[in-house]
């Protein structure tokens, strides 16, 4: 997969384009005459894109298309919208989010110092938003809606789903959104998405509900999968007929289809594994119960194989002696396959602070290494708060 930015576990974000501001219907095909104008790279595009939005959406329903193809009409004629109500009704519910994180934390060298993202309210003082921009925060700004700016601090992050939490300093002047019921989101489902600035949501539809697993010791079993891409990703909602938050933006991914390659689309973390963990958040910073082991250690499959392409300095993996190139073919005693297998059978060992024995290849010797796994929060320089 293509990766150009990190997200908030400290590794990169999968990226796959973004959508335009101005909607286009996706029509059947192009004209004869716009066709002799169209690059084969684009017409192959565009043939692509049409398939997905015949499989994957309702018939009669215009979908916005990242790109569409020069000559392409505004809409095809044929039965009416299904109207989604108005648009703007959720806008006082998003925030901007800015913060700055310390230059001695450990995430700055790979997500940078200073991030920019969308929060969801979720009362008069707290803000849902995904980890990449409150992870190792001490700076926070949120500006709502109406241009108003509130100091805020960081009040919890979870390395396991991705979510931070934040807490202003007064009351917001937004209105807050409930958490809706993400376990009921089933695909081909009309769903709305706003991000922060933009004058009103955006109707896009649920592509498929597979395990996304990534490099950063994160697996998520039923993320949200949506098609057409938008580039609202970073903390932005997603948001059910009803009206109720299911989701938070995290992802641009280039395979967001289950079963069909190169579908670009975006991922959302389920708002269901936040109501466990959210009082926890506020309360203490982090989860108190279910909190997996991290070792440290970022894998990525090559050809068939779950090689280690960078350990965190440090860290349990290389305090273990685990380098990168190091290839992991077993946990326990079991074969490893692909990464998600891996991740469930280090998580299946037990809690934070459990010992894995790992069996890796390396320098063509296959060694068994015992890796002292550690609670990912403890690693993170903690906020000192507004």
């Amino acid at each position: 997969m293509q990766r150009d930015r990190f997200d908030g576990g400290g590794a990169r974000v999968h990226r796959a384009g973004s959508a335009p501001k101005t909607e286009r219907a996706v029509q059947h095909g192009p004209s004869a005459s716009a066709a002799r104008r169209w690059s084969p790279r684009l017409l192959a595009r565009h043939c692509a894109l049409a398939m997905v939005v015949a499989l994957v959406v309702p018939s009669g329903v215009a979908v916005a298309q990242s790109g569409a193809a020069p000559g392409a009409s505004a809409q095809r004629p044929g039965p009416a919208r299904t109207s989604a109500g108005d648009l703007t009704r959720f806008n006082t519910s998003v925030v901007r989010i800015d913060t700055r994180v310390p230059s001695d934390a450990t995430s700055v060298q790979s997500l940078g110092a200073e991030r920019v993202g969308t929060g969801i309210i979720l009362d008069d003082r707290t803000v849902l938003t995904i980890g990449y921009v409150a992870l190792e925060a001490d700076a926070v700004m949120v500006t709502t809606a109406s241009g108003k700016r509130i100091p805020a601090s960081v009040a919890g992050y979870d390395h396991a789903t991705g979510f931070g939490v934040i807490r202003t300093a007064v009351s917001l002047d937004g209105k807050a959104m409930a958490l809706g019921d993400s376990d009921k989101v089933a695909e081909k489902q009309r769903v709305l998405t706003l991000g922060h600035s933009e004058p009103e949501a955006t109707e896009i539809y649920v592509l498929s509900r597979k395990t996304f697993s990534a490099g950063w010791e994160y697996l998520i079993e039923r993320p949200i999968f949506t098609f057409p891409p938008v580039n609202n990703w970073s903390g932005a909602a997603l948001i059910a007929d009803d009206g109720s938050l299911i989701g938070v933006g995290s992802l641009i991914v280039n395979d967001a289809a289950q079963g069909r390659n190169g579908v670009p689309g975006n991922l959302w973390v389920p708002v269901n594994l936040l109501k466990p963990i959210l009082s926890d958040l506020l309360v203490r910073g982090r989860r108190t119960d279910g909190v997996q082991p991290w070792l440290g250690m970022t894998t990525e499959n090559v050809r068939g194989n779950l090689m280690v392409t960078r350990v965190a300095r440090n860290g349990p993996a290389e305090n273990a002696g685990i380098t990168a190139g190091d290839i992991v073919v077993g946990v326990s005693g079991e074969k490893v396959g692909e990464q998600a297998d891996f991740y469930r059978k280090v998580w299946r060992t037990g809690p934070a602070g459990s010992v894995i024995a790992l069996r890796v290849l390396k320098g063509g010797d296959v060694r068994e290494v015992s890796v002292k796994s550690v609670d990912r929060s403890d690693t993170l320089r903690k906020a000192t708060g507004i």
